[in-house]
């Protein structure tokens, strides 16, 4: 009988004790749940980019020029003084080498009238027709001395690049004239042909009047 009245003395003790622990655990999870979302809300939180302390937020701070760094204004141009074709300074003049009118042409070269009969074309069909154009028989070494017998409208020779025609027959047919041609006549033409128009075949236009070869003159 002592041994249950004293059982039943102490049970309130053991249960307060009991409910004690109980609130203890309890505060304790709460503590731990609130810490577990601080620390869910921090790491949830984007890092400042770029950092507080790099280089590029450092470079993007832009820079006040002084007034001695600044660029000078240009100079106030003068417009009563100004010349036409003369640069100034700081003027927006153009330059005098683009103001100065082009150099004329000492003479000019025209093309000349041809006569009925005597175009490109019609000296083709010349040349094709069979006529001798040549006035030799055989292609011959031609000296200049002998080459220089030949200068009149009858009968005129001229070199072009090392070989000899007979342009006796194409006077009349040239877009430039008969004088012009016979400035070569009894001579080596091939610098004034190359001056004049280099871009013409002479080989194949004046082919069926080649009458040689340009050689030296013979040694004594």
């Amino acid at each position: 009988m002592a041994s249950y009245l004293r059982s039943w003395l102490t049970l309130p003790t053991v249960a307060s004790t009991s409910s004690e622990a109980i609130s203890t655990f309890q505060s304790s999870l709460e503590d731990e749940d609130e810490g577990s979302d601080t620390e869910r809300e921090d790491n949830d939180a984007p890092p400042a980019f770029p950092s507080l302390n790099s280089a590029q937020r450092m470079q993007s701070i832009p820079t006040i020029l002084t007034d001695s760094q600044l660029m000078p204004p240009p100079p106030n141009p003068n417009f009563r003084n100004r010349t036409i074709g003369v640069s100034t300074p700081g003027g927006l003049a153009v330059p005098p080498t683009t103001t100065k009118p082009p150099v004329k042409p000492s003479k000019k070269r025209e093309k000349v009238a041809l006569a009925p009969g005597h175009s490109p074309l019609d000296w083709a069909a010349l040349k094709s027709s069979g006529k001798d154009l040549r006035g030799v028989d055989s292609l011959m070494r031609i000296p200049p001395s002998v080459l220089k017998v030949h200068n009149t409208r009858e009968d005129a020779w001229s070199a072009f690049n090392g070989k000899v025609y007979n342009i006796t027959a194409y006077l009349s047919f040239h877009p430039g004239g008969e004088k012009e041609l016979m400035r070569v006549a009894g001579r080596d033409g091939t610098k004034l042909f190359a001056l004049t128009h280099a871009w013409v075949n002479v080989d194949f236009m004046l082919d069926s009047c080649m009458v040689g070869f340009l050689v030296s003159e013979p040694s004594s």
